[in-house]
This record gives structure tokens, C-alpha cells and sequence, in this order.
């Protein structure tokens, strides 16, 4: 039986794993919206939308410290870091994805394992605009973390116990994870192939 004090302390975990994940991409903050999500529908499928709105929140303030740091950072952070592997080429690709659909690439940044902070940083380096973040980035995130729980809910619906659903929605996201991780690679690998060498490409 979920009570009131579990949810509320399972909330306040998933904010801090979402916000601090969102900011250093070590934690499975996919996971900890599902799993929450379980809980929360057996407590009452009322508070679901509590834990959308918790780890949208976190995602956000997640999302905004890394893109402030990138702003600050800029091309020499890209450098330091080596977090994308051809920056310049990228840098127009995302250029153009965010002027036209700019929720949808920071949503499918979000979706796809990595593509995070190299998204948030080539937004920086080719200078989105805080006011364009600030109005696209909270729809990224709320429908990140509506994606996330609604995936949580269809564990729940399928074992009937909490703990259980929570195991296989984590299960479920971590699997999920490593599958379009390694998807992605096989087409970077194949585009590298294409393009005749793998090797970064400086300016």
C-alpha cells in the first residue's frame, strides 16, 4: 500500500535525480519518472500528472544550468570536452532543427541516450537565444516526462504490484535506452563510413 509520505518522499527523489541528471548525465532519470509514475498510480491515478509536472520541473532546471554552462563555455568547451565530433557540421544541422522545430529537437535530444548536452551545447555555440530556450524547452520537458510516465503506467497495468511494476518500468527504459544507443551508433558508424573517414572533423 502506497501512502500519502512514500509518494511525497518518492517525488522529492525523483526531482533530485532528474535535476542532477539532467546536469550530469549519470543517473537514469528516464527511470525514476516511470518508476514514480507506478507508484503514484497505485496510489491514485490522480497524482500521475504530480509526477509529470515534478520531473518536467527537474528536467527544466536540469536542462538550464547545462545550457547556461554552455553558453559560458562555448566552443571552447566543445573543444575541451570533445563532445561533438564534428562541431561544425552538427552545429548548422542543429542550427536548422531548432529554427524550425525547436521543441522538437530539445524533445528528441532528451529521447535519444546522449544527444543531451551535444544538442544544448551546439544551441549555445550557435547562439539560441535564452528567451527561445526558456519558451521551447518547457514543452521538451513536460512531454519528455509525460513520455516517461505514461511508460510506467503500462507496467502498471500489467503487474499488479507496485514494486513490480516499478522493477519492470526501469527494466523497460534501461533496455529501451541501450537499444537507441546503440542504434545510434550503428548510424554514426555507417554515416562516418559514408563520409569516407570516422575522424572529427576541426575547422
Amino acid at each position: 500500500m502506497i501512502t500519502f509520505e512514500g509518494l511525497v518522499a518518492a517525488l522529492a527523489v525523483t526531482f533530485a535525480v532528474v535535476a542532477i541528471g539532467s546536469t550530469l548525465p549519470v543517473l537514469p532519470t528516464g527511470a525514476a519518472v516511470s518508476g514514480t509514475a507506478v507508484l503514484a498510480a497505485h496510489y491514485n491515478p490522480l497524482a500521475v500528472p504530480v509526477v509529470v509536472a515534478v520531473g518536467g520541473l527537474g528536467a527544466y532546471l536540469g536542462d538550464a544550468a547545462t545550457f547556461a554552462a554552455c553558453r559560458a563555455g562555448g566552443e571552447a568547451l566543445t573543444r575541451r570536452l570533445r563532445l561533438l565530433r564534428q562541431p561544425w557540421r552538427l552545429a548548422g544541422a542543429v542550427r536548422e532543427r531548432l529554427r524550425r522545430r525547436p521543441v522538437t529537437a530539445l524533445l528528441v535530444s532528451r529521447l535519444v541516450p546522449g544527444g543531451r548536452i551535444p544538442v544544448l551545447l551546439t544551441a549555445a555555440i550557435v547562439g539560441l537565444s535564452w528567451r527561445s530556450f526558456i519558451v521551447s524547452n518547457i514543452a521538451a520537458c513536460a512531454l519528455w516526462a509525460a513520455t516517461y510516465s505514461a511508460i510506467g503506467l503500462l507496467s502498471r497495468n500489467v503487474f499488479p504490484q507496485p514494486w513490480q511494476g516499478v522493477v519492470a518500468a526501469i527494466v523497460i527504459v534501461l533496455a529501451a535506452g541501450q537499444i537507441a544507443g546503440w542504434v545510434e551508433r550503428r548510424r554514426q558508424s555507417r554515416a562516418g563510413v559514408g563520409n569516407g573517414s570516422g575522424a572529427d572533423v576541426t575547422p
